[in-house]
């Protein structure tokens, strides 16, 4: 992991940003920490991280001030990484369709998702080896985010991860709900119930496949990006219930 550049934040909050390989990213740790911090990967949306990013920096200096380090990485296919020919046409065909007010084929939610999720969560697993290896980050492990496809298969594959704050915000390809019933971590799901990109009944669909005995659904009115300040407060009380 090699750092590329440092800020200290108006909170005292220090952001880093890194790449690892070919897998760009930033890392924030607490103004001050007397162990090693407890670690919230931060899932962004397939945006870019310089579009994302006032929203995954507000998340982030949100949960330093109760002792968290948090991380992201630059999804595949975004930002300035190479584009995944497959899933760019995917997620045209997939706009076109919204756009239209037509239903979103199978076929195009799983040329769009699948790939990203093969592609993104071993490279969320090799961010996490490097971040544990600092000695200002410790364990326990939650992810907090979406893709929600890609939270899901996290929680199947990697035991580091201890609980989940999964955003319901994208589409959910059929095969994800037989990876669904294998979760068995503490989750809280997060539901705009307007959001105009998300299947409304795919996203509860899935709540009620997860295997998780500790499972919570926050459903609160509004569009995608318009999750209420409280139910943010209530996902972070989640976080320091299950990581300290």
């Amino acid at each position: 992991m090699h750092f590329t550049s440092e800020q200290r934040l108006d909170n005292g909050v220090l952001e880093r940003e890194f790449t690892l390989g070919e897998i760009p990213g930033i890392l924030w740790t607490p103004a001050s920490a007397s162990a090693p911090a407890p670690l919230i990967l931060l899932g962004p949306p397939p945006l870019g991280l310089r579009k994302a990013y006032p929203r995954l920096a507000a998340r982030a200096r949100h949960v330093a001030a109760d002792g968290f380090a948090t991380a992201t990485i630059e999804l595949p296919g975004s930002g300035d990484r190479p584009r995944l020919p497959a899933s760019e046409q995917a997620r045209a065909d997939l706009r076109r369709a919204v756009a239209a007010g037509e239903p979103v084929a199978d076929e195009i939610i799983d040329a769009f998702i699948l790939p990203l999720v093969d592609k993104a969560v071993p490279e969320w697993q090799a961010v996490l080896d490097a971040l544990l290896s600092l000695p200002e980050i410790g364990g326990p492990v939650g992810y907090s985010g979406g893709v929600i496809s890609i939270g899901t298969r996290l929680a199947v594959v990697e035991p580091r991860i201890s609980a989940a704050v999964l955003f319901a915000g994208s589409f959910v390809p059929r095969a994800m709900f037989e990876e669904a019933r294998q979760v068995t971590i503490p989750l809280h799901v997060l539901l705009q119930w307007d959001d105009e990109g998300n299947d409304r009944q795919a996203a509860l669909d899935l709540f009620d496949a997860f295997g998780s005995k500790e499972k919570t659904l926050h459903a609160n009115m509004g569009g995608h990006t318009g999750v209420p300040q409280f139910a943010g407060d209530a996902a972070g009380q989640f976080f320091t219930r299950h990581l300290k």
